[in-house]
């Protein structure tokens, strides 16, 4: 993998057509705790009923503002947060219904890039160690092969074999982004969730970061589940999008369509903040009003509809049907 700065390349996989995540209806609620007792006297409602489904090979995006769930199911999916209500399966077994020996001989077909490379790298472990420190735990090489297993990784990942014995201050954040994705990709995985592993760069490194997870994924049929708040480095990388606002999933279509054609009022305003290369052109800027609503206690009806300008009195007093209105668009709107 070359270190100079390269093209976003919109090349990405197209899946198999066969799932390889199901998600029903997940709930993730966080409690509130207060008084003398600490006694449960709330929920946070991180994650309020979302279904989906990610096919083998293919790139799931998550897009939506900061607190609105993203990341929470991502870790649900990995089960690093136990969820509240509502089934997940990975290869059609259900998740958070398996034994711990089950769940561990499972964790290797499933990954996690952090947002944040460094503070999920020990300071005082060598680089090499660390990646390679998944693959003793489940007993999958011997400790006199580890180290070639690393090195052969970190090479695939644009790494140099001398970066073995340094340690995680010695690097860039490309660079360190680059060995959270050698520490995923070393346990063979299925399905990674790559979980804002880009917003943290600088442009011409994100670049780097996005094709190398593109070739990757090509080379290798690797799924991914990517999290990001940028729509343009999904529109480059993902084959579907799904919109998350308030812990709730508003729209989700094919890549090429969502982008064409967005129905939903807080997608066309994420979608009008894309800037935009050429400043010849202009485009029309749909700037919310108010503030996004505590999840502790979301609006009635449609959770949108205290920033949404086309709202009425139906979004106020009822919860819109997430439907399918043609070529794989689902969307939540009274309106769409």
């Amino acid at each position: 993998m070359s270190e100079s700065a390269a093209p976003l390349e919109k090349s990405y996989v197209g899946g198999t057509g066969e799932p390889l995540i199901q998600v029903e209806d997940l709930k993730k609620y966080f409690p509130i705790t207060g008084g003398v007792f600490q006694r449960r006297v709330g929920d946070v409602k991180a994650v309020d009923g979302v279904s989906f489904t990610i096919n083998k090979g293919e790139s799931f995006g998550l897009v939506g503002e900061s607190g609105c769930g993203k990341s929470t199911i991502g870790r649900t999916l990995l089960r690093l947060n136990d969820k509240t209500d509502g089934k997940v399966y990975f290869e059609g077994k259900d998740m958070h219904k398996m034994s711990k020996s089950d769940l561990r001989k499972i964790r290797t077909k499933m990954q996690i890039v952090f947002q944040d490379p460094f503070s999920s790298l020990n300071p005082r472990i060598k680089v090499g160690e660390a990646i390679g420190e998944a693959l003793l735990d489940h007993g999958l090489v011997s400790r006199k092969d580890v180290k070639e297993r690393v090195i052969e990784t970190m090479k695939i990942c644009g790494l140099a074999d001398y970066h073995y014995d340094r340690f995680p201050h010695e690097f860039s954040g490309g660079q360190r982004q680059r060995i959270g994705i050698a520490r995923a990709l070393i346990m063979n995985p299925e399905f990674i969730v790559a979980d804002e592993p880009v917003s943290a760069l600088d442009v011409s490194i994100q670049a780097q970061i996005i094709n190398l997870l593109s070739d990757l994924q090509s080379e290798k049929q690797l799924t991914y589940l990517f999290i990001s708040h940028d729509l343009s480095v999904v529109e480059h990388l993902c084959n579907r999008v799904g919109v998350m606002y308030l812990g709730t999933m508003m729209e989700m279509a094919p890549t090429d369509e969502l982008f064409s054609n967005p129905l939903h009022p807080y997608t066309k305003a994420l979608m009008s903040a894309i800037p935009v290369p050429d400043p010849t052109l202009k485009r029309e800027r749909i700037v919310l009003q108010g503030d996004i609503p505590s999840p502790a206690n979301p609006p009635s009806g449609c959770k949108f509809h205290t920033r949404c300008p086309m709202a009425s009195d139906i979004c106020k007093e009822q919860v819109p049907e997430y439907r399918n209105v043609g070529n794989e668009h689902f969307v939540a709107c009274h309106f769409a």
